[in-house]
């Protein structure tokens, strides 16, 4: 069983160090930073993380070819590696048209459609990691036989994709390393694979060679109600944003959300946009004791989940949980191999 860490980029670069080192200790494998517009940058944060650190691995989660350009991510993601002596992982994603309408991009209306972009991406900076050309006249990316790094990568970095829809799940079993599907509530596991194993089926590749992490949100206090408070504030700026399916699987509609997303995006009171989120809304991820999160777990590995993601919010102190939660998890889900290590 791998295990990991995955955080927003809304903290003082600091922490970071100090969360990454904790999770190192405690035995995590790997330890990912969103780049959710105007927050802070990953990239950055992953240089400080890598300088901070010898065995954990790290990652974006995610970049979009949007915003940055596939050339400019796979320059970052060659340096990245580079200086983290072959330990990144480039997590892509189309990223969330609701965000992306922040700086004036819409998808489809002159970008070029969202999973022909994220596809066209993977090939070409696999290419580009691989020290070859990445030529390309397809229908996002239109790159002359002069796209080459000037510089030799030290390997092709591992790609995982980001992804909720069945469109997106199916291109990571396609064309990706490994997955980052989003799973609002946890159990949508068992949804999510089979899109995976059409997408590798249909590229005749071996689905048992994909990392697909099993990325939950959770919020983890002994206090349920700094726990449930934490999660409500992830919930209040994210839940807009999701795909319509995360509302129908979980009984909402977008509606639900628009009080939501005026408290929070027009009103900017944060409070009131929490008070506004429902028991329902909070059933996008796990909240409660270590032991209600221990319960969960267990039923994803008996899904067949190998690689468990705890997303954020960690809950109110974040780094002390690491240790206590690697080892139970182990005990739980893991191997012997793993829970030596932590």
């Amino acid at each position: 069983m791998k295990f990991s860490i995955r955080l927003n980029n809304d903290l003082p670069v600091g922490e970071y160090i100090a969360l990454a080192q904790a999770a190192e200790s405690a035995g995590f494998d790997q330890f990912w930073v969103s780049n959710d517009l105007f927050l802070r940058s990953a990239p950055v944060i992953l240089a400080a993380v890598a300088r901070a650190t010898q065995r954990i691995e790290i990652g974006t989660c995610i970049l979009n070819p949007f915003t940055i350009n596939p050339a400019e991510i796979a320059m970052m993601a060659a340096t990245l590696d580079e200086l983290s002596e072959q330990r990144f992982n480039l997590g892509l994603a189309s990223g969330a048209g609701e965000f992306l309408k922040w700086v004036g991009i819409t998808p489809d209306a002159g970008y070029g459609k969202p999973r022909t972009a994220l596809v066209e991406s993977v090939r070409a900076i696999n290419a580009l990691l691989a020290g070859a050309r990445a030529p390309c006249d397809g229908g996002f990316l239109h790159w002359t036989g002069e796209a080459y790094l000037r510089f030799a990568p030290q390997r092709r970095v591992p790609i995982y994709i980001g992804a909720t829809s069945p469109n997106m799940l199916r291109a990571i079993g396609e064309v990706a390393d490994g997955g980052l599907p989003l799973l609002f509530p946890p159990e949508h596991y068992a949804a999510v694979t089979p899109y995976i194993q059409e997408g590798a089926a249909h590229a005749g590749r071996d689905t048992g060679a994909i990392d697909v992490a099993a990325c939950i949100w959770c919020s983890i206090a002994d206090d349920r109600a700094a726990a449930e408070d934490a999660l409500r504030e992830k919930v209040a700026y994210y839940g807009p944003a999701m795909s319509p399916r995360i509302w129908e699987r979980l009984g909402l509609a977008r509606a639900d959300f628009a009080p939501i997303e005026r408290a929070i995006m027009v009103e900017n009171d944060v409070t009131k946009a929490k008070a506004l989120v429902t028991p329902a809304m909070l059933r996008i991820g796990v909240v409660g004791a270590p032991r209600d999160l221990i319960a969960r777990l267990e039923g994803l590995a008996a899904m067949g989940a190998r690689h468990l993601s705890f997303g954020p919010r960690l809950g109110r102190t974040r780094w002390r949980p690491l240790r206590r939660w690697a080892a139970k998890c182990c005990r739980t889900s893991g191997g012997a191999d793993h829970a030596a290590r932590v």
